[in-house]
């Protein structure tokens, strides 16, 4: 399957990009108090709206695989590694607890014009580089302890990826139905 007009170039990923930061931004993930809220399990609008992400990329594949456009075997599902995982979510989590930004949402603040976004995003770009630098002395470490091959949830837990669907939509709507639930203090927003 090739992207509609021929995009492969880095202009389909500055579109999609644009596009998603636009969706971020309305759906209000621009916001690093809404982030860190959701940490602290008081908003629950992060989860919802990436859970949502989650489940429409999951069945738009399941519906094009099973039309005939997609085969599971042209996908690529890359190879987890341990360490690396272990560590990039350790930092990234770190950022994402002190400032309430993740790489993504950091953009989608910088060019909202929010401060708090533009010094985080000011430091991704200096992290990306630090780790560039640093790259070669690390690689040993990136890439020890590799987890299964190419393994899809379906796969390692030996059930349909149907019934995956079905059971991320479960999920999903019993985690919409509880985070209704909860109450959201005015505290935790903050000026957009």
């Amino acid at each position: 399957m090739t992207m509609p007009f021929g995009w492969v170039t880095p202009l389909s990923g500055i579109v999609f990009g644009i596009l998603f930061g636009y969706v971020l931004q309305r759906g209000g993930l621009g916001n690093g108090c809404r982030l860190t809220a959701q940490l602290r399990l008081k908003d629950w609008t992060v989860f919802n709206v990436m859970f949502t992400a989650i489940i429409v990329a999951a069945a738009g594949l399941y519906v094009l695989q099973f039309a005939g456009f997609v085969q599971w075997s042209d996908l690529y599902v890359p190879t987890t590694y341990l360490w690396a995982t272990l560590l990039g979510g350790a930092f990234v989590g770190a950022g994402m607890g002190v400032g309430g930004y993740c790489p993504g949402t950091s953009v989608v603040g910088a060019a909202a014009g929010r401060l708090d976004g533009i010094v985080f995003f000011a430091g991704l770009v200096l992290g990306v580089v630090l780790f560039a630098g640093l790259f070669t002395g690390l690689e040993p470490l990136l890439n020890a302890a590799p987890g299964p091959q190419a393994q899809t949830l379906g796969d390692l837990l030996h059930i349909p990826n149907g019934l995956v669907l079905v059971l991320l939509i479960a999920v999903a709507s019993i985690v919409g139905w509880l985070s209704r639930r909860v109450k959201t203090s005015n505290s935790i927003s903050c000026a957009d």
